[in-house]
């Protein structure tokens, strides 16, 4: 066990022993899958990318990395599902599940931009019981255990505590795979910079939710994310303080569809705009 997933593990509060466990799972596979993820982007130029849709690529890199992912779990949990974008993204889930994204973030990974992560949430029936995220360029972790609170590499974090749009930071995702929203995204778009302080697209979901959860972002939204974009993030803001729904205002679930986040208060407003913008 290395340093920081001690360190995650050792504060997750009150957290039952099988949660801990579980929580463990997650940073060592995302620890070992960013490994990977580390030493290729030393020769990006040497790899090769496949496209699997409008902007939407692949290289080995992610499967190298989900591979790693499935060792960690299979090893530890043989008798767990694991549900992952490159692999195994149709599997069903069962009694004791993982989503995992390996690569959250793939074309800034491929253009050399410093901002893609690991995300992987434990999930017992259906609800999920610990997560992990791992940006791998900076090596910032953002963990949490259900009932236990959210962390930072280890220390507690919060959902912001602005109320004023005109104050937010409100970051956000592109319609780039499904190309029949960005006509409504456009939409809603002119409003919502009218209104606050500034907007932004990272480009890695499992990020920007992690960000929300600790206050860089005051709210997010994204027309349509997978499981492994959100399953880690949404228990993450949760335990944070924070509030994340899909579009009618309804608890985001670990599925494909809109997601709104954001501190309660921010949450709130921005869920409104999108609702008025429909």
């Amino acid at each position: 066990m290395t340093s920081r997933e001690g360190r995650s593990v050792e504060n997750a509060g009150q957290a039952t022993d099988d949660a801990r466990a579980l929580l463990a799972t997650c940073v060592a596979a995302a620890i070992h899958a960013s490994e990977i993820i580390r030493d290729a982007s030393a020769s990006l130029s040497e790899l090769r990318w496949e496209q699997k849709g409008p902007a939407d690529f692949v290289s080995d890199v992610d499967r190298r990395a989900e591979q790693a992912i499935a060792r960690v779990v299979a090893d530890r949990h043989p008798e767990a599902v694991l549900i992952a974008e490159e692999g195994s993204p149709k599997a069903t889930a069962g009694a004791l599940t993982f989503v995992a994204d390996p690569l959250d973030g793939t074309t800034n990974f491929l253009h050399g931009f410093p901002w893609y992560a690991v995300s992987i949430a434990a999930l017992r029936d259906g609800v999920q019981a610990a997560g992990a995220v791992l940006n791998v360029a900076t090596g910032e972790l953002f963990t949490a255990v259900a009932g236990s609170g959210a962390r930072r590499n280890g220390q507690p974090i919060q959902v912001s505590k602005i109320t004023e749009p005109s104050r937010s930071l409100i970051g956000t995702g592109f319609p780039f795979k499904h190309r029949e929203g960005i006509a409504p995204y456009m939409t809603i778009l002119p409003r919502i910079m009218e209104q606050t302080a500034g907007l932004r697209r990272p480009g890695s979901a499992a990020l920007d939710l992690c960000d929300v959860a600790c206050g860089r972002f005051d709210a997010f939204w994204e027309y349509r994310l997978a499981p492994w974009d959100v399953a880690a993030g949404i228990l993450i803001i949760r335990e944070a303080g924070g509030v994340v729904t899909d579009f009618d205002g309804k608890p985001a679930p670990v599925a494909h569809g809109p997601i709104v986040a954001g501190n309660p208060t921010m949450h709130a407003w921005l869920l409104k705009q999108l609702q008025h913008g429909e």
